[in-house]
């Protein structure tokens, strides 16, 4: 399916080569423009100002925008990277550039202090073609998501947090020592300004939940030892309408028993004998889709290497496959049968008088 998402650049209408000053200050122009305080109710404003903060949260990263810049939008989304998921997401990320745009953070809206909610991680370990061809899998976390009774406030559903006397509601305490004034985290509150009077029954006041849950991965092919994906949204909850974290799964691929791998070129060795070495022959080669021939020249010489073009892994990022390498092994043969014996023999004879006859014409040249 075809993305409709437009380019960053024409979103932030500015050009390719675009710094990093160009770019705060194109996206400081749209924020202004289509920030939801300023435009309440504006569902046409507020997917402006989701798009136009999208874009530059991939721009200004240099890895990110290295990845659209050759890949797209489908780039991005192989590595895990599929945009905010709404304002909070968004006042998260980016409350000290809306703190220096606007004068205050998290785009003007009071009450506690948003956190972004824990990434956690997970290994997984594939097998040797699930890596190349690409696999889903579904695993099991064990996390704590924002509780649905209290949406993470801590307090009982149709009460609400009072402000802390203790500091005021600024979460510190100031005193002064001589020339010096000291700021501490308010003990009573835990630098909230706020505490909860009536704790949540059914997460205790924690406004987080212990929960069990299956999330399906699906990975990539071309992924490869120490690949890793970015789920996004699927770490633990946050607290107080905060965004949740990420879940980040490293992988981890099982040795094949045949094929190694370097990049996205896949090796292996062939054993033949030395009479299909000398003669030539044709024989059938496991790849990683099934059987295929490979054609031995006359006079092939011990450990010569082919290739399979294009039967290789293949590549994470674009199309096409890397080679398959073969190394052929002439083997010597053993448990020879007196008759076989003759025939070396003679064979050696044979060989011996072509080489004695070299080796005259070479002297016999030089004297």
């Amino acid at each position: 399916m075809q993305s409709t998402k437009r380019c960053y650049y024409e979103i932030l209408e500015v050009s390719r080569d675009a710094d990093e000053n160009t770019l705060k200050s194109a996206y400081r122009k749209l924020a202004l423009k289509y920030h939801p305080d300023r435009n309440p109710g504006n569902p046409e404003a507020e997917e402006k100002f989701k798009e136009a903060s999208e874009a530059y949260e991939v721009l200004r990263d240099k890895e990110k925008r290295s990845i659209y810049d050759q890949y797209g939008h489908e780039g991005l989304r192989g590595q895990g990277f599929s945009g905010f998921r709404g304002f909070e997401d968004i006042f998260t990320s980016f409350g000290d550039i809306f703190e220096e745009f606007f004068g205050f953070g998290r785009g003007g809206r009071g009450g506690r202090r948003v956190q972004r909610g824990a990434d956690l991680r997970h290994d997984l370990t594939l097998d040797f073609n699930e890596a190349a061809f690409g696999a889903e899998a579904q695993i099991e976390l064990t996390k704590r998501e924002t509780c649905e009774a209290c949406r993470g406030a801590g307090c009982e559903p149709g009460t609400q947090p009072k402000t802390c006397t203790c500091c005021g509601g600024s979460g510190q305490m100031t005193r002064s020592q001589g020339f010096f004034t000291v700021r501490t985290t308010c003990p009573y509150c835990r630098g909230e300004g706020q505490v909860v009077e009536n704790p949540c029954k059914a997460c205790q006041g924690q406004g987080l939940v212990r929960v069990r849950k299956k999330v399906t991965v699906r990975v990539p092919g071309g992924v490869d030892n120490g690949s890793r994906l970015r789920l996004s949204g699927e770490g633990e909850g946050a607290l107080h309408g905060g965004p949740p974290g990420d879940l980040y799964v490293f992988i981890h691929v099982k040795p094949h028993n045949f094929f190694t791998r370097e990049g996205n070129d896949i090796y292996c060795q062939i054993p033949i004998s030395f009479v299909q070495a000398a003669l030539g022959d044709e024989i059938s080669v496991p790849t990683l889709t099934g059987e295929k021939t490979l054609a031995i020249p006359k006079g092939t010489q011990p450990m010569d290497i082919f290739r399979f073009e294009g039967e290789g892994i293949p590549f994470l990022r674009g199309q096409g496959r890397g080679c398959q390498v073969i190394q052929v092994v002439v083997k010597t043969p053993a448990g020879l049968n007196k008759k076989q014996e003759e025939l070396l023999r003679e064979f050696a004879r044979i060989e011996d008088k072509k080489i004695s006859t070299k080796l005259k014409k070479i002297l016999g040249g030089n004297g």
